[in-house]
């Protein structure tokens, strides 16, 4: 059974930094990076037992928001083990459902090959992609 946490003392930041530096979208990226990240993020956490009944981190995801009208959701993964068991789908009701955000006028999230997880929770492409610009610098990480 997953157990959903907005608790960030729960989280496993050595599990988290390990994930994401080999991730396509942050690939290198420093821990100490990480751990700003999540000081300034809301975070969601997916526990399930292991073989001696203790839970250990499953997934994790971020929004950076101001609670009011926005919110960029960032760095959803969900260990290779543990995928197609719904862990991603819980760990985003859990952030929609999250009274702190409640009313924003916009989400927004960037995805290589996750499109079809996100639509089945209401996500759709942006609809004027003529209006969104970005300041990107990817190789940030490498420097």
């Amino acid at each position: 059974m997953t157990r959903i946490s907005f608790d960030t003392h729960e989280l496993d930041l050595d599990l988290i930094h390990a994930f994401l530096s080999g991730s396509y979208w942050a690939a290198g990226i420093p821990r100490h990076t990480v751990e700003r990240a999540i000081t300034g993020s809301l975070c969601v956490g997916a526990y399930a037992p292991d073989e001696g009944g203790k839970d250990e981190q499953i997934g994790f995801a971020r929004v950076i928001t101001d609670k009011a009208t926005f919110a960029y959701l960032a760095d959803v993964f969900v260990l290779p083990a543990h995928r197609g068991q719904g862990v991603a789908r819980a760990m985003l009701t859990a952030l929609h459902d999250h009274p702190e955000l409640q009313g924003l006028r916009r989400w927004a999230l960037f995805t290589r090959d996750m499109q079809p997880v996100y639509a089945k929770l209401g996500w759709t492409p942006y609809p004027h992609p003529e209006r969104l610009m970005v300041r990107d610098d990817p190789d940030i990480y490498q420097r």
